[in-house]
C-alpha cells in the first residue's frame, strides 16, 4: 500500500515545498492538494517547486474540478509539468466543491465531469481530443502519461468512476463503507467491460498519532463536516431515506447539520462541525497510537485499497509525518526513511491507460 500525504496550500507556500520534501524522505509516495483558488494558493506552481526539489513523489490535486479553469489550460499545466520532471503528476478531479460554490457556481454536471476527465487525459498523453467542436492535440507532447482518479461519494459520480476512471478517490477511512464504495465501483467497471483490478482506489481521511484521543478528535472533526458537506448533496438529490443509494452510515449522522462555512473550510477548530459525534470521527479517520492506525490501514489493505492519502490538517504535522516514516510506511512494505524507493509508477516508460 503506497501512502500520501494531502496538504492546503496556505501561505508561505515555502513550508509546504519544505513539508513535501519531508514527506518525501520519510516514503511516502504522493503528495496531493486542495485545489481551492479563493481560499489558498495556486496549486500548479507549487507542484512545479516541489518536483524541482524532489526526486519521485507523485503530485496532484484532491481535487481540481472541471469549473474553474479551462479543460485544455489543466491538460495543459499537467503536460508541462511532465515534459519537466519525468511523468510524475496525477489527476485527482471531482464535480467540484469549494472553488466552484465560493464564485456562486454550482458544482458541475456528470455529463461534464465524464467529457473533461477525457479531454484533459487525451491531451496530456498526446492524443487528439474532441473539445467544443474540435480536434485539437498539443503537438509539442511526446511520451505523455497521466492517471485521472476520480473523487465520488454518490451513485453517478461512482458509476463514471469505474466506467472511465484510473483510479477512485474515497474521502474517509471507515472500512466498511469503503467495502460499500469500492464495490459499487468495481461493479460499474465490469458493466462498461473494464478489469476492476485495474483502477487504482485510494482512501484520503485525517491521520494523527498519539494517545490524546480528545484533542485528536477535537482537531480532525472538521472532516466529519466537509463529508456531510457532499452527503448533504446527495441527501438533496434523493431525499432523506437515501440508504439504497448510499451507506446510512454517510446519510443518518448529518441530520443535526445546519450548513457548511466555506471561509472555514478544512480548517482544525471550525465553528459549523459541532454535529460530528466522535463516534463518526473515529470511523472516518485514522487516529491513536501506531498500532491502531496499522489495523485499519491492514483493513483498507484488504479490501483492494492501493493508497492511503493522509490529510495533514491539524497541530501535529511534523510529528505525525516523522511516525509514518518511522513506524506505519515500513511496516506496510514501503521504503522508510532515507531509503532509495523505486521511481514512481507513471513514468515515462509507462503505457498510457486505455478506456
Amino acid at each position: 500500500m503506497d501512502i500520501g500525504v494531502v496538504f492546503q496550500c496556505d501561505p508561505p507556500a515555502r513550508e509546504l515545498v519544505a513539508l513535501a520534501k519531508r514527506a518525501e524522505a520519510a516514503g511516502f509516495s504522493h503528495v496531493w492538494t486542495f485545489d481551492s483558488h479563493l481560499l489558498w494558493q495556486e496549486p500548479f506552481v507549487i507542484y512545479s517547486q516541489i518536483l524541482a526539489e524532489t526526486e519521485r513523489v507523485i503530485v496532484g490535486p484532491m481535487v481540481t474540478n472541471p469549473g474553474t479553469r479551462d479543460w485544455t489550460v489543466t491538460a495543459s499545466l499537467f503536460a508541462t509539468l511532465n515534459e519537466m520532471y519525468g511523468n510524475r503528476t496525477v489527476c485527482g478531479i471531482g464535480r467540484g466543491d469549494s472553488a466552484l460554490r465560493t464564485l456562486g457556481y454550482p458544482p458541475t454536471t456528470i455529463a461534464e465531469l465524464r467529457e473533461c476527465v477525457t479531454v484533459i487525459r487525451e491531451l496530456a498523453h498526446g492524443r487528439t481530443a474532441g473539445y467544443r467542436g474540435r480536434e485539437v492535440r498539443f503537438p509539442w507532447v511526446t511520451d505523455g502519461a497521466l492517471e485521472m482518479w476520480i473523487a465520488a461519494y454518490g451513485p453517478r459520480a461512482l458509476t463514471l468512476a469505474g466506467a472511465i476512471g484510473d483510479g477512485y478517490i474515497l474521502q474517509l477511512a471507515d472500512p466498511d463503507i469503503a467495502a460499500w464504495m469500492i464495490g459499487t465501483v468495481r461493479r460499474a467497471a465490469e458493466k462498461a467491460g473494464r478489469d476492476p483490478s485495474a483502477i487504482k482506489f485510494c482512501v484520503a481521511a485525517p491521520a494523527y498519532v498519539g494517545d490524546d484521543l480528545a484533542h485528536q478528535r477535537d482537531q480532525c472533526r472538521w472532516f466529519g463536516g466537509m463529508v456531510g458537506n457532499h452527503v448533504a448533496d446527495i441527501v438533496a438529490r434523493y431525499g432523506s431515506d437515501s440508504s439504497g443509494v448510499v451507506p446510512r452510515a454517510l446519510t443518518d449522522y448529518i441530520a443535526g447539520r445546519r450548513g457548511y462555512d466555506y471561509a472555514e473550510h478544512g480548517r482544525a477548530g471550525n465553528t459549523h462541525t459541532d454535529f460530528v459525534p466522535d463516534e463518526i470521527v473515529d470511523r472516518f479517520c485514522l487516529l491513536g497510537p501506531v498500532s491502531a492506525h496499522l489495523e485499519k490501514l491492514a483493513a483498507l489493505r484488504e479490501l483492494g485499497v492501493d493508497q492511503f492519502a493522509v490529510y495533514l490538517q491539524h497541530d501535529d504535522k511534523e510529528h505525525t509525518l516523522a511516525a509514518y516514516g518511522e513506524s506505519i510506511i515500513p511496516a506496510l512494505g514501503g521504503p522508510g526513511p532515507g531509503t532509495a524507493a523505486p521511481p514512481p509508477r507513471a513514468g515515462r516508460d509507462l503505457p498510457a491507460t486505455a478506456v
